[in-house]
């Protein structure tokens, strides 16, 4: 027996599973067999006796979870820092065990009262005294680490959880003798994977698979050199046995379906203390602002679990509910994250949601120079669709040009101070861009409480994705936005792909254009060779588009396009020579549409018009979207997220694509104002006509009456 190591257990007279507060709990409500669940307790008090002492705490009647000693608080020499249960159920073991800790010469410490943390199931000291290893995101929360580290005076590494299945620390990590580590690395996000594989050497880590993680294997009771398990592969045994330990597997089925096994059963109360070892934590924490009509359009909601979700934890330290029915609502929050750059990227999210950064006093947008050009600093500001100022000199300055994916110039000249949005090639030497976030906000429009509520006939409709709504209803919509806008003088851009010809809608669109419906065209080199295809031998890659049969030699019709646009020069020059006289691009050119067609690597030709340099179309394409008041992006799904990527937040965007993936792909871009319809885009485009041919009939008889 080794006398100096000490573990606490409860015996498991009050044992049973009364209730769920984990996964395993789910269906086994008062399943456990107490002999059994007694018979299993006793072999592992049996081992453990046998390499340490081991002292009883009272069970207690109504507590049947008080047997998983783990949690009863977390020991580092003389001191314990209680635990503060996260579930009601089990909030009543609390004074039981603070009594037993002070009963032995203890010193407790206790938690604010609603910050979760629940001892050694959630804190792991590594077995030679030099940090401690502490998880969050189920049971216990992060700002209880900050505590953990001033109380014990010990350096705290924090871990996020990710599984609920492995709800506590000890359910999917064990810190072993000698540096060792068996621990279940998809039970953690990447950030704390990362964190652990830089303190710990790669030749002492012991990663297991699934099927011994849910069997508990890191559940395990280490003393010395012997580790003690419920069962395990054949494999994992011997990983570990090669590594210089004793294996000893004794079956804990009973607990498990608590969620519990050796660790959970036993709390150690004597931990290694390294004398040059001392408080530290990386903790950070910041406040932001949140403004709005914050509950009933979600973003309260929605703010915090993005606090959760990206590994940080989160404290309300003032809410303001709006008192009448207009009043926006205000709250701050004080976020943490267990590092700076967790913490930019919570930051930045928020900022996204239109959450203001609030330090003690408001500070301006941190700048740095580009020192290469084409290069941006490591931790710059990747801007969003949304509208976003910056603070210069104590004021708030829009930034010009917005657009996702790109930086912001700050330029100083002349006593003006402007703002500007800039993809990273176009960055300049000496240009001084934001970094971090402090400084920046986004813009978001208030709505009103009507304007959430209400349901106006042709409204746009809200963002989402559309495969069971019924589509004649949203080309309603979509109709009637494009006539008002048509009408109002605005500007509507087309994102086509060939498949707007291959369905038979070249010449839908083609009536749009040349009814004044589209101010722009973008697309790449195939539907402007497949439309003149068509337009010259009514066939689409060969298919007879009235028969839909392939032709014979029909595989070369479009290099026959190709090489007759090439000798022409260009495709205003095939249409004005008078060899294409109908179809998409010959609307475009009659009516003075400008078009921009972006390559690729497999095309054809390509067409003398087609941008081979991406740079250019990317250029163009940024032009021509410039001031659009709707873009229909249709089948086409790389040109449609370029243009996505280009165009701010307020557009009205409808993508439609016979693929449910693309439509959802352009709706994640987070706008409002953007509608996914899962149809035939050949149909769509019919659809779309024919509404808008009834709206004009139903003007005109409105005018002939009056």
């Amino acid at each position: 027996m080794t006398e100096d190591i000490r573990i606490l257990m409860c015996a498991p007279d009050h044992y049973d599973v009364d209730y769920v507060i984990n996964p395993w709990m789910e269906g086994n409500i008062h399943k456990s067999t107490k002999d059994k669940a007694v018979e299993q307790w006793e072999k592992l008090y049996t081992a453990i006796k046998k390499y340490a002492t081991v002292d009883l705490v009272k069970p207690e009647k109504g507590l049947p979870d008080m047997v998983f000693t783990a949690n009863a608080g977390l020991v580092l020499g003389d001191n314990v820092v209680l635990s503060r249960f996260y579930h009601p159920e089990r909030q009543g073991e609390e004074p039981f065990f603070k009594k037993w800790f002070q009963d032995n010469g203890f010193h407790v410490y206790e938690l604010p009262q609603d910050l979760p943390f629940e001892g050694a199931g959630d804190a792991l000291f590594d077995r030679e005294g030099r940090w401690l290893w502490a998880g969050y995101g189920f049971r216990s929360e992060l700002d209880s680490h900050p505590y953990l580290a001033k109380w014990l005076d010990t350096e705290v590494l924090s871990l996020h959880l990710i599984d609920n299945r492995f709800y506590h620390l000890d359910t999917c990590f064990c810190p072993l003798s000698d540096g060792y580590l068996l621990y279940y690395p998809e039970a953690f996000d990447s950030y704390s994977n990362q964190l652990i594989e830089m303190r710990v050497p790669a030749e002492k880590l012991i990663p297991i698979d699934e099927a011994d993680a849910v069997n508990f294997a890191c559940n395990t009771v280490n003393i010395n050199d012997i580790v003690i398990m419920n069962n395990i592969s054949d494999n994992l045994e011997k990983q570990i046995t090669e590594k210089g330990f004793t294996v000893i597997q004794t079956p804990l089925t009973e607990f498990l379906k608590a969620g519990g096994a050796a660790k959970c059963l036993t709390l150690r109360v004597t931990e290694p203390i390294v004398e040059d070892v001392h408080a530290n934590v990386s903790i950070i924490s910041k406040v932001i602002k949140l403004e709005g009509h914050l509950l009933d359009s979600g973003l309260m909601n929605r703010a915090l679990d993005l606090i959760i979700n990206e590994g940080g934890s989160f404290k309300v330290l003032n809410f303001n509910l709006g008192i009448e029915r207009q009043s926006p609502s205000t709250a701050e929050v004080r976020v943490s994250a267990p590092s700076s750059q967790l913490m930019e990227d919570i930051v930045s999210r928020l900022i996204d949601l239109g959450a203001i950064f609030t330090p003690e006093k408001q500070v301006d947008a941190i700048l740095e120079s580009v020192i290469q050009a084409g290069v941006s600093p490591d931790d710059f500001y990747v801007t969003t669709i949304y509208p976003t100022e910056v603070r210069i000199n104590g004021s708030w300055i829009r930034v010009a040009n917005q657009r996702m994916d790109g930086a912001i110039v700050v330029d100083k000249k002349d006593d003006k101070i402007t703002a500007t949005c800039k993809v990273l090639r176009d960055l300049k030497l000496g240009e001084e861009l934001v970094v971090g976030v402090e400084g920046i906000r986004t813009v978001r429009s208030p709505q009103s409480r009507e304007q959430r509520n209400q349901t106006q006939e042709f409204s746009f409709m809200s963002g989402g994705v559309s495969s069971e709504r019924r589509v004649e209803l949203l080309v309603e919509q979509i109709a009637w936005e494009m006539r008002h806008i048509r009408d109002q003088g605005g500007k509507v851009a087309v994102v086509a792909g060939p498949v707007v010809i291959h369905t038979g809608g070249s010449g839908h669109l083609s009536s749009l254009i040349r009814d004044g419906y589209v101010q722009c065209l973008l697309g790449g080199n195939a539907i402007a060779v497949h439309d003149m295809e068509q337009s010259l031998m009514g066939t689409s890659l060969g298919v007879d588009m009235r028969k839909g049969t392939p032709v014979s030699g029909g595989h070369r019709h479009h290099l026959k396009v190709i090489n007759a646009v090439r000798r022409a020069g260009s495709i205003t020059e095939v249409v004005e020579q008078g060899i294409v006289t109908k179809g998409i691009m010959y609307e475009c050119v009659k009516n003075n549409i400008p078009f921009c067609l972006a390559g690729s690597i497999r095309d054809d030709g390509p067409l003398p018009d087609t941008y081979m340099d991406l740079i250019k179309a990317q250029e163009e394409y940024a032009r021509l979207i410039k001031g659009s008041d709707m873009i229909l992006m249709l089948s086409t799904m790389l040109h449609s997220i370029g243009a996505g990527n280009m165009t701010p937040s307020g557009v009205k965007m409808v993508c439609v694509d016979i693929n449910p993936a693309v439509v959802t792909k352009l709706s994640d871009r987070g706008s409002v104002e953007s509608v996914g319809i899962v149809t035939d885009v050949g149909l769509f485009l019919s659809l779309l006509v024919q509404q808008l041919e009834k709206l004009t009939n139903r003007t005109q008889n409105t005018e002939v009456k009056i």
